[in-house]
């Protein structure tokens, strides 16, 4: 055995390493998020987010932004290893969904932060990137990643769109409740 084939042994396992560190990001990533928007519910329930409230969603956020952080870090490694012998050109639909996605998240959580996105929008918007996310990953062992840039920001809008009604749903049926008790 020469000294390629123990190289590229270890960039086997450094690969497999960085895929299973992006795996377990987006997976804490999801459910924080999903979290994050029951507390946020639960929260605006009685119309007013107490200390408690407050403290749990600052948690939820806190290891929000933690797997994004190891979601750019993993997704920017693979895609320089993707990348290296083809170019950015080179990256398939897949590799530039996930840019997409995460691009919206970052944008969107600067966006709610600063208070400049609408909470019409905002919440809505970030669980649905969360769960789009996580379906690309379960995307990849069934093979299913094989589509065009154009089928992906189809299905991308149609996600948001629906996460937006989902979620503004249940705040108009949280607030018709407090109407009537």
């Amino acid at each position: 055995m020469g000294r390629g084939s123990a190289t590229m042994r270890y960039m086997t396992v450094f690969i497999g390493l960085i895929s299973i560190l992006q795996s377990f990001a987006i997976s804490l990533g999801v459910g924080s998020s999903t979290l994050a928007i029951i507390n946020f519910f639960v929260a605006i329930f009685d119309g007013k987010i107490d200390e408690t409230e407050r403290k749990m969603m600052g948690v939820a956020y806190i290891i929000l932004r933690v797997a994004m952080v190891v979601i750019l870090v993993t997704t920017i490694s693979l895609l320089a290893l993707e990348s290296a012998g083809r170019g950015v050109y080179g990256l398939s639909a897949f590799s530039f969904a996930q840019l997409i996605i995460i691009a919206v998240l970052f944008l969107n959580a600067i966006l709610m932060t600063a208070r400049l996105m609408p909470s019409t929008f905002g919440p809505a918007i970030q669980a649905g990137s969360w769960y789009a996310l996580g379906t690309l990953a379960a995307f990849v062992p069934l093979g299913l990643t094989g589509f065009s840039i154009t089928q992906f920001l189809l299905g991308y809008l149609t996600w948001v769109v629906l996460a937006t009604s989902i979620v503004n749903g249940v705040m108009s049926l949280i607030k018709h409740r407090k109407r009537i008790t």
